[in-house]
């Protein structure tokens, strides 16, 4: 098994249709062209078995506003195993490397976790947020009720946020805000 930490202008265009094609399956088809986009432009974790992909997760930098600071935020995007390979601990490992990343570059990690995905997030320390979660969109900050609940938050090492209990609001993207 090998895993490598590359930025996605390492990655180029063959190793980047087979990360889609993985997140593909992985998802069921529920992994949108939007959705792809937005795990691009960061880090990315990538474990080969047999030189095959297996596993994914990347880390792009996100601005999130709370109390008035706008926070450098490494957002965690498009984790992922490949089906016959789950439960194998390489989901933990993805993880692990792209908190590596969030250690040593940003001031908070953050994701939007799925239904399947909580228990690992939750296991690794990762908190569901407690406050409110909205985005700055081009009309002005609206909330995003339904984000609620589900956006897990990471401090890493000696990290600090003053209140855990505020809103955060995310920068704004197309498609699917967080």
């Amino acid at each position: 098994m090998s895993i490598v930490l590359r930025h996605t202008s390492q990655i180029g265009d063959g190793g980047l249709r087979e990360v889609r094609e993985l997140l593909d399956r992985a998802f069921g088809g529920d992994f949108g062209d939007e959705d792809f986009e937005h795990a691009l432009g960061g880090m990315h974790v990538l474990v080969r078995e047999g030189g095959e992909l297996v596993a994914h997760g990347s880390v792009v930098q996100r601005r999130v506003l709370h109390r008035g600071r706008a926070l450098r935020t490494g957002y965690v995007e498009a984790v992922a195993v490949r089906a016959d390979r789950r439960r194998r601990g390489l989901g933990g490992q993805v993880m692990a490397g792209l908190e590596g990343v969030i250690e040593r570059a940003y001031v908070l990690g953050a994701l939007s976790a799925s239904d399947a995905g909580a228990r690992l997030y939750a296991g690794r320390g990762w908190a569901v947020w407690g406050g409110q979660i909205g985005a700055l969109s081009p009309a002005g900050p609206v909330r995003l009720a339904g984000e609620e609940g589900s956006t897990y938050v990471w401090f890493p090492p000696g990290g600090v946020l003053g209140d855990p209990a505020g809103r955060l609001d995310f920068d704004w993207r197309d498609g699917d805000v967080l």
